[in-house]
């Protein structure tokens, strides 16, 4: 199996970083090595597929993206690591087990945030994590887009340091009251870019891959 390709894009605006994914998957070929992609977004507001636009409580001056990724409506600011998967899920898994995959990036998580004394968990038909000892605070947010070839976009982010108020402007994932945390306000000093790279690490240990390049 080839490795994957990592790509650092430190900080750049969602809708550049959407439309890249986009063209990345529609130009991709069987031979395209798998990427993972390391971001940072400015404030926005993005809707998934399954999106209903009353949960946007109070926009201000945040934009808002529609997009194709699955769920409801979550906010990326600076602070938060996200990480996206570019890959061809049926050549490196030989079926589409998405489910499993999903699994996968929540251990991951889970595992990142055990290292840094931080107990975290599942709700069933919630994807993401949560923190028990804040009554359930969500802590990380997962949505996935694959297509009719087996091609994965879209992916998981973890909040580390941010502005959490601009969560208070909608319904998280949907949920009324929902609230959200961070890495920090849970005692957690830790860098973005760390725990991306943390966070790949977990996960190529549970999947099994080979990361082409160094991890920061």
């Amino acid at each position: 199996m080839d490795a994957v390709i990592i790509r650092q894009l430190e900080i750049a605006p969602y809708s550049v970083t959407f439309d890249q994914m986009r063209h990345f998957t529609l130009t991709r070929t069987e031979e395209t090595p798998d990427e993972i992609w390391f971001v940072e977004h400015p404030p926005v507001f993005t809707l998934g597929k399954s999106a209903n636009r009353s949960n946007i409580l109070d926009a201000g001056n945040i934009p808002t993206i529609k997009t194709d990724r699955g769920g409801d409506v979550t906010y990326h600011g600076p602070g938060q690591a996200v990480v996206y998967l570019l890959w061809d899920l049926v050549r490196r898994f030989g079926r589409l087990r998405v489910r499993e995959l999903v699994t996968q990036i929540e251990e991951a998580v889970l595992e990142v945030l055990s290292e840094h004394q931080i107990k975290g968990e599942r709700h069933a038909g919630a994807p993401g994590i949560y923190i028990p000892a804040r009554q359930g605070a969500k802590i990380a947010a997962l949505g996935l887009k694959v297509n009719h070839k087996g091609y994965s976009y879209h992916g998981f982010a973890l909040n580390v340091a941010m502005d959490l108020a601009p969560f208070t402007q909608i319904n998280p994932c949907g949920y009324p009251g929902l609230t959200v945390t961070d890495m920090k306000t849970l005692g957690a000093s830790c860098q973005v870019v760390d725990i991306q790279s943390a966070l790949v690490k977990a996960l190529a240990s549970k999947i099994g891959f080979s990361v082409k390049g160094t991890l920061p």
